[in-house]
């Protein structure tokens, strides 16, 4: 079977959070949503009629069904805005810095939108990251090499891959990893080229072929173009303000196809 298609019992519940084995988790989780109580009434009270003036949680706020659920929906966003965005966005740095032709069309572009680096305070619009698509390029580059985790999907019905029949119930588990790595969809999968997504139609929301970073069709995140949004402000305010170099080269993925630990069949 290919290996980006990990399957695995029902026992992948053993995965989830179980409060009274994370007394930790579970009493941290407690305290947030007791200060998402605050940060939601704060929200409600100062909720102006404006649209365009509202904040994402304001939004959220006037179409929720069942308003008690409002602090785990402030707390899902906090979590899906920073857990996997930050990472991804110095990763996105990291790899711009070890590819000089890379850097240098990077500032090319951003003395183009913003003139000469180092002012003291820039505001980036959403036009200007319009205009700056070779940041998204090796944002979305640098998401398709370190796509972090898994995606599961419980089988409703059996079905057949190759000479398996995955019976209903079961977990289907899709690596990202492999399938990023995958030369039918990213030829030189291991190298950083930004320019592949110059072929991905990203006018329309569209990902390249293969690109499992964010889901598959129409049960994707919510939130990817937000996250991607993210990621090229973060990498736009820091380059522009500030010049790096890297003080080590980022170090070669070393794997190990049957090693005792890898999850599979």
């Amino acid at each position: 079977m290919k290996k980006e298609m990990l399957v695995c019992a029902a026992s992948i519940k053993c995965f989830l959070l179980v409060a009274f084995l994370y007394r930790n988790w579970s009493k941290s989780k407690k305290w947030l949503l007791k200060l998402f109580e605050k940060v939601v009434s704060d929200a409600e009270r100062t909720n102006p009629s404006e649209t365009t003036s509202k904040t994402l949680l304001q939004h959220l706020l006037d179409n929720l069904q069942g308003k008690h659920l409002a602090p785990n929906y402030g707390l899902l966003m906090l979590w899906a805005s920073q857990a996997n965005a930050v990472p991804i966005a110095f990763w996105t740095l990291v790899f711009i810095l070890s590819y000089p032709t890379v850097y240098k069309k990077v500032m090319e572009d951003l003395t183009s939108v913003f003139g000469n680096a180092g002012r003291d305070e820039i505001e980036v619009s959403e036009e200007d990251l319009k205009n700056l698509p070779y940041v998204k390029w090796c944002a979305l580059e640098a998401i398709r090499l370190r796509s972090p985790g898994a995606i599961t999907k419980k089988v409703i019905k059996p079905i057949r891959i190759q000479n398996f029949t995955i019976p209903a119930g079961d977990m289907l588990m899709l690596s990202p990893y492999w399938l990023h790595r995958n030369p039918k969809y990213f030829p030189d999968p291991e190298m950083f080229k930004p320019d592949r997504w110059k072929e991905a139609n990203l006018e329309k929301n569209a990902f390249l072929d293969g690109f499992v970073a964010f889901g598959g069709g129409k049960h994707q995140c919510p939130g990817r173009w937000f996250a991607i949004m993210e990621i090229q402000l973060f990498v736009v305010l820091f380059l522009y303000k500030y010049q790096f170099v890297l003080l080590d080269a980022v170090p070669k993925e070393e794997t190990q196809s049957n090693s005792s630990n890898a999850m599979g069949l």
